[in-house]
């Protein structure tokens, strides 16, 4: 029985093989005999894109862009085609999504024909390109906001960042690209970009970090062109102001001769400064700079020299930031955040050089460059967060904290710019201390530029230290671990000392009484504004916000407060009557003790001759 069963099971799968053959046999036989369909390459490169920015009517705010994107056959382009417009503008290192401002966003290929598109994130705009060699998408964006970050249209002027307005094709940041301008009416166009020959106001970029590194300018502006270290440079100035021209130009190119001296080369071919007397601050490009003030910023000569450290900021960051680039800072991801602890670095370093140079270029004193530093190390001892976060720290959480400042601010940051600067202050000091006056923080930025930039590297926060200590000489890691990764106290006269100078503290507030809260006074209302940790308001309960009305019965104003306090002792009570979310409060304090220091330096009792040599090398003067 058991043989019978197994012969019949064999003759069962024999037959279901034969089948199976038959059935793939007859599948063989009936496929088409049609050529294979050949796939488009993924993510193939376009072989040329252009952009054509117009302002038809500047009066709406809206800047009128068209791209063009063109591949060299059907088969080079995917079936979907990613275009993005950036995050972030390099220089300002918080994410603004710019892709809010775009709008009527529409899209074509070469002949016309509409293409389907969707959003799929905020920031990229997918179409769909099978079979098509030119894809022609326009759109326009509201300029309405005058930074050097961001873009303004009216009907005085156009000034735009292509981070802020330009979409690029994913992966594809390496690819050259054009920029045509139309200009409204008789308006001119500026920018670092280089004109493309016989082909009105139109500019080539080698790549989309240059395209994006290359504001505009597009006005009737008065433009002022000169050569500094033998190179051609120019102001291109919109908006009037009670600037001199020829006195800017001359102390200009001081600026430019002293920060030349560092380096002992010049990076580019052009430099244009694009300066616009509305707004305030600046920005850094490779080959320009965006630079905004008052259009009375320019006198009397304590404002003039404010603007004139801006020129000297910015353009030290044509070396430092833009050649000698911290760790991930170029080439940079556009559409997220560039995490760095060096930005006190990038900032805190060259707004250092940007006074230091101003002395050198015999634009400032060096009594008022003691004075500014001492103001300076006046404000970071006022504030308690120098306790909360270290250098680095802030560095790395600027795309969280530095440019969304709020009324806690004072108690748990510190500015990268501000304590950065007093503390590259010291450490140049510490090298010149180190080496004898042979080397100086000028031989660490010499060696960025012609061991890093030239190299084509980036440098770590490891390197700039292995930097400052080849100079020094000796091991700074102490001085890096106190004041850069840590938070210690800086211990200012051990470093000034170097150069015969004593940091003095003096108690000009003691015995005087005080509420210890930051007031602003708008129409009429005195508003509590901020409120350090360890004051008086702090510990008794004020708020942020509180609107004091009165004080002992009497009617408050920022005058009379003062006024009235200062007849007070450390101690006595008075009665502060409040609004707090609109309702009245009475508020029995006591206050407390003003124990604020005021600082200044002064020359040490006796200098000695090294002392006396090494001031002179720092700041060009006898230490008196």
């Amino acid at each position: 029985m058991r043989n019978l069963l197994r012969s019949n099971a064999i003759l069962l799968f024999a037959a279901i093989a034969v089948f199976a053959m038959y059935q793939e046999a007859e599948a063989q036989r009936k496929k088409p005999t049609t050529k294979p369909v050949v796939v488009a390459e993924p993510n193939s490169a376009p072989s040329d894109i252009s952009y054509t920015v117009g302002m038809s009517q500047p009066w709406t705010h809206l800047l009128e862009v068209e791209m063009r994107v063109k591949w060299t056959a059907p088969n080079k382009v995917a079936p979907k085609t990613e275009l993005k417009m950036p995050v972030w503008t390099p220089g300002s290192y918080l994410v603004r999504e710019y892709a809010r401002h775009v709008q009527n966003f529409a899209v074509k290929d070469g002949t016309g024909k509409v293409l389907a598109w969707r959003k799929t994130t905020k920031n990229t705009w997918q179409v769909d390109t099978t079979g098509i060699t030119e894809l022609v998408a326009t759109y326009k964006v509201y300029s309405n906001e005058l930074t050097v970050r961001t873009n303004e249209l009216n009907d005085e002027h156009a000034f735009w960042n292509n981070t802020a307005l330009l979409f690029f094709v994913k992966g594809q940041l390496k690819l050259p690209s054009t920029v045509e301008v139309k200009p409204y009416g008789n308006w001119r166009v500026a920018t670092g970009l280089p004109a493309v020959a016989d082909r009105p106001n139109t500019f080539r970029a080698p790549d989309f970090d240059v395209l994006y590194d290359s504001p505009f300018e597009v006005s009737d502006f008065k433009e002022v062109k000169f050569t500094a270290a033998g190179k051609p440079h120019r102001y291109v100035i919109s908006g009037e102001g009670n600037y001199d021209a020829p006195k800017l130009v001359a102390d200009t190119i001081k600026i430019i001769d002293e920060t030349v001296k560092i380096f002992g080369d010049v990076p580019y071919d052009d430099y244009t400064f694009i300066l616009n007397t509305r707004g305030g601050g600046g920005l850094e490009h490779l080959n320009s700079t965006a630079l905004q003030t008052s259009r009375f910023g320019f006198k009397p000569n304590s404002r003039y020299v404010g603007f004139l450290g801006l020129v000297a900021h910015e353009f030290f960051h044509a070396y430092n930031v833009k050649r000698m680039r911290p760790d991930v800072l170029g080439p940079f991801d556009y559409e997220n955040e560039n995490y760095t602890k060096l930005l006190w670095v990038a900032e805190g370093g060259t707004e250092y050089y940007s006074n230091l140079i101003l002395v050198r270029a015999g634009l400032m004193s060096d009594k008022e460059y003691l004075g500014q530093r001492a103001a300076g190390i006046q404000a970071l001892q006022n504030r308690p967060g120098r306790f909360e976060t270290s250098l680095e720290e802030s560095s790395f959480d600027a795309w969280i904290k530095y440019y969304r400042q709020d009324e806690n601010s004072v108690n748990n940051q510190i500015s990268y710019y501000d304590k950065g600067e007093i503390v590259t202050l010291m450490l140049d000091l510490a090298i010149r201390g180190a080496s004898d006056g042979a080397k100086s923080l000028d031989d660490v930025m010499r060696a960025l530029y012609i061991d890093y930039y030239k190299a084509n590297k980036n440098f770590s926060d490891a390197d700039f230290q292995r930097e400052c200590e080849k100079a020094a000489g000796k091991s700074l890691d102490d001085f890096f671990a106190k004041y850069v990764r840590g938070r210690d106290e800086i211990d200012y006269n051990a470093f000034a000392s170097v150069v015969g100078l004593n940091l003095n503290e003096r108690a000009t507030n003691a015995g005087r009484s005080y509420i210890g809260a930051d007031l602003a006074e708008d129409a009429g209302r005195l508003t509590i504004r901020s409120i350090p940790a360890g004051t008086p308001a702090y510990d008794q309960g004020l708020n942020t916000g509180d609107q004091i009305v009165a004080i002992d019965g009497n009617r408050a104003s920022q005058a009379f407060l003062q006024s009235y306090i200062a007849d007070k002792k450390p101690g006595d009570k008075v009665r502060l009557t409040i609004f707090r979310f609109d309702k009245i409060r009475e508020i029995n304090f006591t206050l407390g003790s003003n124990d604020r220091k005021d600082y200044s330096f002064g020359s040490v009792a006796t200098p000695t001759e090294a002392q006396q040599r090494l001031y002179k090398q720092l700041l060009n003067a006898d230490l008196q």
